[in-house]
């Protein structure tokens, strides 16, 4: 290489470690702020009376007591330690968000990388979630969100079993049986939804399938695959995974914009004409596409995880912000659940897994997005510290796609 050559090169290569070492300064010294600002909030004010037991706090602060310096490990160390004073209030219904055990179980664990001793609190709560499960009767038939999915039902509480140690088969025995249940048949009838006529946001759910990762068969998919990568193939979870990566494949289409996805609940016709802009890790491409490659590759399909990866890739060449990114609020934008760190997270896991040139292109796009904006970072941890809908989740996100942080809080979105 000519001597100009290389300088030029080698001048460039300083230009983007500086750049990466300051935007990483910027996120670790915001991550430091909010949970600073977290810990000092009387837990009796608005932006603090957030669910106690979302499990953002001990998610941010355990990836950044490994990378933000001694300021990070102090601030992650109180934050936790504020954390825990009341983790396991709340509704106390066994979902992983929501205010539910299974969040405060994850919460735990991850904050167990701070204060080691949380691990002996997070056994016991393991425990009662597992000891409990046969009495939560869940419904098999005419369901609603609380009988299977990664928000307030069993998906959820598999991951969340799953996250920061390696759980027994007696442990996720009674969830995954139930999963593998709902899923009998090739039509997944069992998950056909039977509770919401006349419900004022989900009437439109009523009597058909959810498709989406936080409450639908995706989210089902996901926890199946948990189940199967922790206890091998299994005959009555294997067989149940693929019929519901069968049903998912079914409902995609392409949209106007050529992008392979899906609507929020299963086909019952030719899907409608038009471009879908709800592309996030709840809904869409995304979060269904991940959890169709994941299977996949778990059960050794080569040609579904091939398919997968490639409606993905319809998706990060024609991602655009402009379009896919929409709502009145910074949570919409930013946020884990419908926001562009949402899609940030599944793109650094398609790129990291499965080695998707197309997601590695996607998750740079969304990382220099996401920098960008870490002024509305910063403004929305003041209304939540969240992990799905709040500042949490922006950080963890970033973190973890931009700074080589640890994965091990990705089960709680059903990724890894």
């Amino acid at each position: 290489m000519p001597q100009h050559t290389a300088n030029a090169a080698n001048t460039a290569n300083t230009a983007n470690t500086e750049s990466t070492e300051s935007t990483g300064t910027a996120v670790t010294g915001l991550a430091v702020r909010l949970l600073d600002a977290w810990s000092a909030r009387p837990r009796e004010s608005p932006a603090g009376a957030e669910h106690p037991s979302d499990p953002g706090i001990p998610v941010l602060a355990s990836l950044l007591h490994a990378c933000g310096g001694p300021e990070g490990e102090r601030s992650a160390a109180r934050a936790v330690a504020v954390w825990a004073r009341t983790a396991g209030q709340g509704p106390g219904h066994c979902g992983l968000y929501d205010g539910g055990l299974a969040g405060t179980l994850a919460g735990l664990r991850l904050g167990a990388m701070v204060h080691p001793d949380l691990h002996r609190a997070a056994d016991r709560l393991r425990d009662h979630l597992v000891r409990t499960a046969p009495a939560l009767d869940w419904r098999c038939e005419q369901v609603a969100f609380p009988d299977y999915d990664l928000i307030v039902g069993p998906s959820g509480t598999l991951l969340a079993l799953t996250t920061g140690t390696r759980p027994t088969p007696a442990q996720l025995g009674p969830y995954a049986d139930h999963l593998a249940r709902l899923c009998d048949t090739d039509e997944l009838s069992r998950l056909r939804t039977g509770q919401y006529a006349g419900h004022p946001h989900l009437g439109w759910l009523d009597g058909r399938i959810n498709t989406g990762t936080g409450h639908g068969a995706a989210g089902v998919v996901a926890a199946l695959t948990a189940a199967v990568r922790h206890l091998g193939p299994h005959p009555g979870l294997t067989p149940a995974l693929r019929r519901a990566t069968g049903w998912l494949m079914r409902q995609s289409f392409d949209d106007a914009r050529s992008i392979r996805t899906w609507d929020g609940a299963g086909l019952d016709g030719p899907p409608p004409a038009g471009a879908r802009a709800r592309q996030a890790w709840c809904y869409g491409t995304p979060g269904v596409s991940w959890a169709l490659w994941d299977a996949a590759d778990a059960t050794g399909d080569r040609e579904t995880a091939a398919w997968a990866a490639a409606a993905f890739g319809t998706l990060a060449e024609r991602y655009d912000e402009r379009f896919h990114l929409f709502g009145d609020r910074a949570s919409d934008l930013l946020a884990l659940c419908h926001g562009a760190s949402g899609v940030l997270a599944v793109a650094d896991a398609f790129a990291h897994h499965a080695g998707l040139p197309a997601a590695a292109a996607l998750r740079a796009r969304l990382l220099a997005h996401l920098r960008a904006r870490l002024p509305e970072v910063e403004a929305l941890g003041a209304e939540g510290m969240g992990l799905l809908g709040g500042a949490a989740g922006p950080l963890c996100a970033l973190l973890t796609a931009g700074h080589d942080a640890s994965r091990a809080w990705l089960p709680c979105l059903g990724l890894r």
